[in-house]
């Protein structure tokens, strides 16, 4: 396998370990909880998001480059991805939130709404990091 084909297949399952631990996490019932939930489940993704940044660049993603990307991404579409984020968020809280009401049918639907969230934020970032690494590629 090359390079590039072990950077996606470790990413991949970077983006697998975290789903079903935000899954895990979105199942538990907490009732008025889910505020404090969602929190801890926004801190993985950005751990997540990090992971596969340095997957793909052997290196911590910086305050700098961080910044450059958002320049180079243009500030529309950040914060239109911003805020689709928050919305996806606040619409699974109150997913599982209802969620809990129902019980262990209701657990298992919050946690696989959650997963799967999980896995589409990490698969656009994959994406992304591949783009950037090919074009790094090009560049050399």
């Amino acid at each position: 396998m090359n390079d590039l084909g072990q950077k996606r297949l470790e990413s991949l399952l970077a983006i697998a370990r975290y789903a079903v631990g935000g899954g895990t996490l979105a199942a538990a019932p907490i009732l008025g909880g889910e505020v404090p939930k969602q929190i801890v489940l926004t801190s993985s993704d950005m751990f997540m998001y990090v992971s596969i940044w340095k997957i793909y660049f052997e290196q911590d993603l910086s305050h700098k480059e961080l910044l450059n990307m958002l320049a180079e991404l243009g500030l529309i579409t950040v914060a239109a991805a911003g805020t689709a984020y928050v919305v996806a968020k606040s619409s699974t809280a109150i997913l599982s939130e209802v969620a809990n009401r129902f019980g262990l049918v209701g657990w298992g639907i919050a946690a696989t709404v959650t997963a799967s969230l999980t896995s589409v934020c990490g698969l656009l970032w994959i994406l992304y990091c591949d783009f950037l690494y090919e074009r790094k590629a090009v560049n050399s």
